[in-house]
């Protein structure tokens, strides 16, 4: 099993930025891909970045991509989402989601399909 520890949300303006937090627990935890997913009450979920186990893969959806860097941190399995020139429309609860993917298109990928493990979520507001 695959345990999700989130942190690094909070309340910012516009412009900005954050950093979340994703540590993973567990034995297998070094070899799943984590991506940051972030959902809007009343939307759809929207998955933001991914990193491959080696962490020699990355996708970011088009409104994450030149603003979000995702890193890992593969000592501790730590995944690090690097938000800067951050909007309002970025506001809402993002949390990270790690599996054992077999398709790994992008579409796949950030579809959300796959993933066993989440955590808990953490709100990130941002003001104008």
């Amino acid at each position: 099993d695959v345990q999700l520890v989130e942190s690094g949300g909070g309340s910012v303006q516009a412009g900005n930025s954050l950093r979340l937090s994703c540590t993973a627990l567990g034995s297998t935890a070094t070899r799943v891909c984590m991506t940051w997913f972030r959902q809007v009450p009343g939307q759809e979920r929207e998955g933001v970045a991914a990193i491959s186990g080696g962490a020699t893969i990355t996708y970011y959806s088009d409104s994450a991509k030149g603003r979000f860097t995702i890193s890992r941190d593969k000592a501790t399995n730590t995944v690090y989402l690097q938000m800067t020139s951050l909007k309002p429309e970025d506001t809402a609860v993002y949390s990270c989601a790690a599996g054992d993917l077999t398709n790994w298109s992008q579409s796949s990928v950030l579809g959300g399909d796959g993933y066993v493990y989440w955590g808990q979520g953490t709100q990130v507001t941002v003001s104008s």
